[in-house]
């Protein structure tokens, strides 16, 4: 569902994908080739949200604001995560049940562990490796970042629902 408040109406890209069970209200822009999946959240009933192109959020996760939160371009937003009023870079992948509190900013190409939870006003370094709750800090292997940047499969399912008129 996509809805206006206080006079903004959401801007979705015509080649994104919002599915019908997730809720994007206020001040927010999806770029072209992103994904909203079933349950998700974006809402920016008192600041502004910015998602990049080809970033998907998927099933289950909040993205919410009293001021301005950014995601950038060829995300992958795992299940469940919280984005509270934060910045994340691009290529980053934020691992499931992760929560990014007020003020935290995550560099480019970054992987953040499920189940992590990253601290009001941390700053991430691009080439980081996130995990734990709190959240440490450690640089990205070759392996972790192999993970990074694989978001096709999320156009060629949109792809799919879109097809099916879901």
């Amino acid at each position: 569902m996509i809805r206006t408040m206080n006079g903004h109406a959401p801007r979705v890209d015509p080649s994104a994908y919002v599915n019908e069970l997730a809720y994007v209200v206020g001040d927010v822009e999806i770029g072209a080739g992103s994904t909203v999946w079933p349950c998700a959240v974006i809402r920016a009933d008192e600041g502004k949200i910015r998602i990049g192109r080809n970033t998907h959020i998927q099933d289950g996760s909040v993205v919410h604001t009293g001021g301005f939160a950014e995601i950038g371009n060829e995300n992958n937003i795992g299940h469940s995560v919280v984005i509270h009023a934060a910045k994340v870079g691009d290529r980053c992948l934020i691992g499931n049940n992760a929560t990014l509190l007020e003020h935290v900013e995550i560099g480019d190409d970054c992987l953040v562990a499920a189940n992590s939870l990253v601290r009001t006003g941390t700053k991430v370094p691009s080439g980081s490796f996130v995990v734990g709750a709190p959240a440490q800090i450690r640089p990205l292997t070759e392996a972790h970042r192999a993970r990074l940047g694989k978001v096709e499969r999320f156009a060629t399912l949109a792809r799919m629902y879109k097809d099916s008129g879901l």
